[in-house]
């Protein structure tokens, strides 16, 4: 049932980067500051890359452990999306950076030893790891080490600039809260059967295990947001999330940070609903269509008339097939 009720969650929510025109936010984005500018460049570089480490391992890796068929459906969903996540990055750099930014992004991204650590560490763990060892770290990548990326473009949301970029980072909150839940919850099956003495060195190993990255991560918010002065702020809620990731793995939080701790402006923003509507389609809770100005009453009568024409002709082409294919089997 679980299974099932995470596919239907998860193929309701579907949603792609190109409907969302974050050619809107070029204006708010040329009146940020020089160094407003290089965090939010610098935060989207290292979520790209430990998002295509996820779409290109993360749920991969799960796979062979799956308990059904339904398991083995949900995984390769959340494969499938993680390329759409990172692929998302990459219409957020395209839209708002010159060529020769994009290439200084990424040239900081790849020679950064904070942020290459931490996918390094969690790459190692899918490559050598046991099943649940798997599952913990992917829990701990998308329930904790993406937030730290994630606060810019939430604070900013909250502050009334960069909405589509935010809208993006709100969808891809929503895909990873049921990520997070639904391995967390595998994880949880499999450490429950587990032995007292196997638990407790399996439970240790997670705590190790986010305790390094934790260090790492304070060392990695100070060199992006310490030029903005947001350093504690973003800590407080890296911490925070650091007690979600925990929590969805069935052990009890380890920092003392609450979500009254956290800036409300971006506990606003981190709720999973999303503030955009999309007029034609009811996929998810709601996005934009694609389209860089918004649609007129007449475009809309138009593109309604050609829709149901288009309609009309496909259902009359399969009636029709379907009608020679009996007359055939009659015969």
């Amino acid at each position: 049932m679980v299974d099932k009720l995470t596919w239907e969650k998860l193929t309701e929510q579907f949603w792609l980067d190109t409907r969302i025109p974050v050619s809107n936010d070029l204006d708010d984005w040329r009146r940020l500051s020089a160094a407003e500018q290089d965090v939010v460049d610098k935060v989207f570089g290292g979520l790209t890359l430990l998002d295509t480490l996820q779409s290109e391992e993360g749920a991969l890796v799960l796979l062979p452990d799956a308990r059904t068929q339904q398991e083995r459906a949900v995984f390769s969903n959340i494969h499938f999306m993680e390329s759409v996540h990172a692929k998302s990055y990459s219409t957020i750099f395209i839209t708002l950076n010159t060529t020769s930014e994009i290439d200084k992004i990424f040239d900081w991204t790849n020679e950064n030893e904070l942020i290459q650590y931490k996918a390094k560490k969690i790459n190692q763990v899918y490559r050598t790891g046991t099943g649940l060892q798997k599952k913990a770290a992917s829990v701990l990548l998308e329930s904790f080490l993406f937030y730290s990326g994630f606060y810019a473009p939430l604070w900013y949301l909250g502050n009334s600039k960069l909405p589509n970029v935010a809208e993006i980072i709100k969808l891809i909150l929503r895909d990873e809260s049921v990520h997070g839940t639904y391995i967390g919850y595998k994880f949880q099956l499999g450490y429950n059967e587990l032995s007292e003495e196997e638990q407790e060195e399996l439970k240790n190993w997670t705590f190790e295990l986010l305790y390094d990255l934790y260090e790492n991560e304070m060392k990695y918010t100070s060199a992006v947001y310490d030029q903005i002065g947001w350093t504690e702020d973003v800590n407080i809620f890296v911490r925070y999330n650091a007690n979600k990731a925990l929590q969805n793995l069935g052990f009890d939080p380890l920092f003392p940070d609450t979500a009254e701790d956290v800036n409300p402006i971006v506990m606003n923003g981190i709720s999973t609903g999303t503030s955009n509507h999309d007029f034609f389609s009811q996929v998810g809770n709601g996005y934009l269509l694609g389209e860089v100005q918004a649609m007129e009453d007449e475009d809309y009568s138009k593109w309604s008339t050609s829709a149901r024409r288009e309609q009309r002709m496909a259902y009359r082409k399969a009636k029709k097939a379907a009608r020679k294919k009996a007359q055939e089997e009659d015969k």
